[in-house]
């Protein structure tokens, strides 16, 4: 279980802070709930209690982990699908795991393939949400600025 003020991520969203654990009445059913807020955006979430282990809510990473995504961000990119559409669902899955090594090589893929044959509108959204979520974690794990997150990442996928 986590406690407020944990650092945490949630799978397609991204990183934020645990503020409250509250119990709310939704849809005449009572449950305790997270209430996340997202530093980008400063959107608030909040996330049943019972389903936190389906939906893959877990730590930022640390120093270690921040130094594997950079790494992966310099790495050559995977093969990927050359069908539109195959490629796409791979990626989707990959973002949906919440692992944010495979959120990071999603980045560095769809950021290699924009510069060698550009993206399609679908991809260029996918590499924008992907490449927040990984914003959004390096924020915290960093304990840095979004501007400066973000000229730091810019600096690794240039």
């Amino acid at each position: 279980m986590f406690s407020i003020g944990d650092k945490v991520v949630y799978p397609m969203h991204g990183a934020g802070i645990i503020e409250a654990i509250e119990e709310r009445e939704v849809l005449g059913e009572t449950k305790q709930y997270y209430i996340m807020r997202l530093p980008l955006g400063e959107l608030k979430v909040m996330i049943p209690l019972m389903n936190v282990k389906s939906i893959g809510l877990r730590y930022v990473i640390d120093e270690a982990g921040v130094d594997e995504v950079f790494s992966i961000l310099q790495e050559k990119d995977d093969e990927m699908s050359t069908n539109w559409n195959r490629r796409y669902r791979a990626n989707l899955e990959r973002i949906k795991s919440g692992d944010v090594f495979e959120v990071a090589a999603v980045v560095r893929n769809l950021v290699l393939r924009e510069k060698e044959k550009g993206l399609s509108t679908g991809e260029r959204k996918m590499l924008d949400n992907a490449r927040q979520i990984l914003l959004s974690e390096l924020v915290l794990a960093k304990g840095m600025e979004e501007e400066t997150a973000n000229l730091l990442l810019e600096e690794y996928i240039g």
